[in-house]
């Protein structure tokens, strides 16, 4: 879904899409292939939509949750680089030492590497971290869901240039 000004804003669901659509909320720009059909009726499934009306959405950033960490650290222990399961999450300055919960602060681990830092910083468990951890940008996140049905997304999130006809 992309704001007035083309801005993506959120990935919604196709029942979102279509309501949307009907009540007349929303611009559609592409369509899959696909169609859903109902007794009385056959609709395309969008692929881009485009609200009509402005809406002050500024966020770009990405809920901090254990869903989000995992993604943003590809499912892989942060410590060792191996893609163990379960992971944890690991603070890196605990929080017995004041370490917060935030994207700077959290990475991914398996059981064995945060067993092995315990409650202390990487330095002082002689361990070290793969990359540094920052705050993902929504973009990114965004660009994570192109698949090759996607395609039509990849220039609203600045994946390829747009096509003037």
């Amino acid at each position: 879904m992309l704001n007035s000004n083309y801005a993506p804003m959120t990935i919604c669901t196709a029942k979102r899409a279509i309501c949307l659509n009907f009540l007349n909320k929303v611009e559609v720009l592409s369509n899959y292939e696909e169609v859903v059909k109902s007794p009385s009726l056959t609709v395309s499934l969008p692929s881009i939509i485009k609200i009509k009306d402005y809406v002050r959405y500024d966020n770009l950033s990405v809920d901090l949750n254990r869903k989000n960490l995992l993604e943003r650290d590809n499912y892989t222990c942060q410590y060792c680089g191996q893609k163990k399961m379960p992971l944890t999450i690991d603070h890196i300055i605990p929080k017995a030492s004041g370490g917060k919960d935030s994207w700077d602060n959290l990475v991914a681990a398996c059981r064995s590497c945060n067993q092995k830092k315990g409650n202390e910083t990487p330095s002082s468990a002689n361990m070290s971290l793969r990359k540094k951890p920052k705050p993902p940008n929504r973009l990114h996140y965004f660009q994570r869901f192109v698949k090759e049905k996607q395609n039509d997304w990849k220039p609203y999130l600045f994946m390829e240039p747009f096509k003037i006809n």
